[in-house]
């Protein structure tokens, strides 16, 4: 892939905005190679994401950033630039259960996510050989019941340890501290079943087949302090009807979760998510 720079852009809206990014960029050469924008009518917030050939312009990117702020602060925007060239660490956890994780590992392996995993971390020490098969390091770091912060005061020396840019939880059955979460806002990615709130607790597809539900599901969201409550990335749903048994539902419904993780970390990966009030726009 051609390098490329990322600009992202979330502001109040108003005219001349994209016409003043425009000129900036046209002013150095630079090749547009993906243009997106929306404007939500709600909120009277502008958003904004540009793909730029980096080999069109005569500017590195901490020259670019420099440039570019004068315009930022004259349109109070958020925003940021980031370098195609540069991926992001993702710090992967996971517990017991496999599909998540073999799923982000193979896509690793096989190129399909552009990003470095440097260690996973677990609960449990199940899925060690499958993780240190890939050659990646893994933490077998044991989260005891009745105090918690000792394993995570751990969880988080390793998480500075590898500087980790981003962590996914691949199906981690632990709740992080609220520190943790502020600290990484908008960088912890977890997977769960679109049941909530409505079967809540364990056994969730047992309870959905006493239903008799006929939509099961996957959402991907960035992780809060309040529990699975975080803005949402992408989502995934199967159809299912009265002839699925429950070990059909469990087996569609980790499809889902595959899917909608991988999507959804993808698009992280590629600056394509911007959060505004715990809401998401996704230039997919």
């Amino acid at each position: 892939m051609s390098r490329t720079f990322r600009l992202t852009v979330a502001c109040p809206d108003r005219v001349g905005i994209v016409a003043k990014v425009s000129n900036f960029l046209a002013n150095y050469n630079a090749s547009i190679t993906e243009a997106n924008h929306h404007s939500d009518l709600a909120t009277g917030w502008f958003f904004m994401r540009h793909e730029i050939w980096a080999d069109s312009m005569p500017l590195e990117l901490e020259t670019l950033r420099a440039a570019f702020a004068p315009i930022a602060s004259e349109y109070e925007m958020q925003w940021r630039i980031t370098d195609s060239k540069e991926p992001k660490r993702v710090l992967l956890m996971a517990s017991k259960e496999s599909h998540c994780l073999a799923d982000l590992l193979h896509r690793w392996h096989s190129g399909e996510l552009e990003c470095a995993i440097p260690a996973v971390i677990s609960n449990h020490d199940e899925l060690r050989s499958m993780v240190e098969w890939h050659g990646i390091p893994f933490h077998h770091v044991p989260v005891t019941a009745g105090d918690k912060s000792e394993a995570f005061a751990r969880v988080a020396e390793l998480v500075a340890q590898y500087q980790a840019d981003t962590i996914v939880l691949a199906r981690y059955m632990q709740i992080l501290p609220p520190e943790l979460c502020e600290q990484y806002e908008n960088r912890v990615i977890n997977i769960h079943h679109s049941f909530l709130p409505s079967f809540a607790g364990a056994k969730p597809y047992h309870q959905a087949y006493q239903r008799g539900v006929k939509l099961i599901g996957a959402t991907c969201h960035y992780v809060t302090s309040e529990l699975d409550a975080g803005p949402i990335i992408e989502q995934d749903i199967e159809r299912i009807s009265h002839r699925d048994s429950i070990a059909d539902m469990v087996r569609m419904g980790k499809d889902c979760e595959k899917t909608a993780l991988a999507k959804g970390l993808r698009y992280h990966l590629e600056d394509r998510v911007l959060v505004h009030d715990n809401k998401t726009v996704v230039f997919s």
